[in-house]
């Protein structure tokens, strides 16, 4: 059953299954917490109080925020932990990677570790030699282009077609689930604001964590050139020790919904080092 916090007057959608320690899971930008469809079960039958939740202007949570920033989302999810009851590990992709690296930064006493998947936690660049040598790249920055530029629900749909470079199974009901809550007045232009926003603010936060770090990024990844070294980038920018990362081969920026088994053997084994020591 959805629950609904309020936050500002406004309200944030999630869902909470199962009992034990808290994990906290925060979809990207012009996604739900359906996308996270695979991950929540096994959490849930592996020990886990999975809090499942759509960030601000997506899903189930209303649709207009006066702002859409990392700091912004950062703030809802501590909010969640808060309202159910810390420490919690958050797992936030994209978008929310770098919420949840605020997030850690911000309220240590609440947050005990993070999982970042594709995360948008440093300010960005574009790499020019790689929009001419990697025809992935130089493609996704096309149409996340067009979407931030026109709004446009089909660009951001070509987007997605490069972002899963493999569709999992209910891809077609997935797609047109998308595709009906984007149709909603207010959604694309949440979309198009969080396009437009900086990671910078998560990037500045990203020496103050005190928390372990999981970074899981996919070898396929359209939004950047080289995934890998955008990994080895934020845990450089992590205090020594905290840090580590992996990429899975043929993933692209939502390893989650393609390549769940993956990202479970790799989330299972921190979760229960990190949450058994919180």
């Amino acid at each position: 059953m959805t629950e609904y916090l309020r936050i500002a007057g406004k309200a944030i959608a999630y869902d909470v299954s199962g009992e034990g320690p808290l994990v906290v899971l925060a979809n990207g930008m012009g996604d739900s917490r359906h996308s996270y469809r695979f991950i929540c079960p096994a959490l849930v039958a592996a020990g886990y109080q999975v809090a499942n939740v759509d960030v601000r202007g997506t899903g189930d949570s209303d649709p207009a925020w006066d702002g859409y920033s990392r700091t912004d989302i950062a703030g809802d999810l501590i909010a969640v932990v808060r309202h159910l009851g810390g420490p919690a590990v958050i797992m936030g992709q994209s978008i929310s990677g770098g919420a949840a690296t605020i997030a850690a930064a911000t309220a240590p006493d609440l947050i005990a570790g993070l999982i970042e998947l594709a995360p948008f936690t440093r300010k960005q660049s574009a790499s020019l030699s790689g929009l001419v040598r990697v025809k992935r790249y130089r493609a996704g920055s096309t149409q996340l282009g067009l979407t931030t530029a026109l709004g446009s629900l089909s660009a951001w749909k070509k987007y997605l077609d490069l972002a899963y470079p493999s569709k999992p199974a209910d891809w077609d009901a997935e797609l047109s689930r998308i595709e009906t809550k984007l149709s909603e007045p207010g959604r694309m232009a949440a979309l198009q604001a969080m396009c437009k926003t900086s990671p910078a603010d998560a990037g500045a936060q990203l020496p103050h964590v005190r928390c372990p770090v999981l970074i899981i990024e996919g070898s396929l990844d359209p939004d950047w050139a080289d995934p890998r070294a955008e990994a080895e980038k934020i845990i450089a920018d992590l205090p020594a020790g905290l840090g580590e990362f992996a990429v899975i081969e043929g993933a692209g920026h939502y390893p989650h919904a393609q390549t769940p088994d993956e990202v479970l053997a790799l989330a299972l084994p921190f979760l229960a080092r990190t949450l058994t020591h919180a």
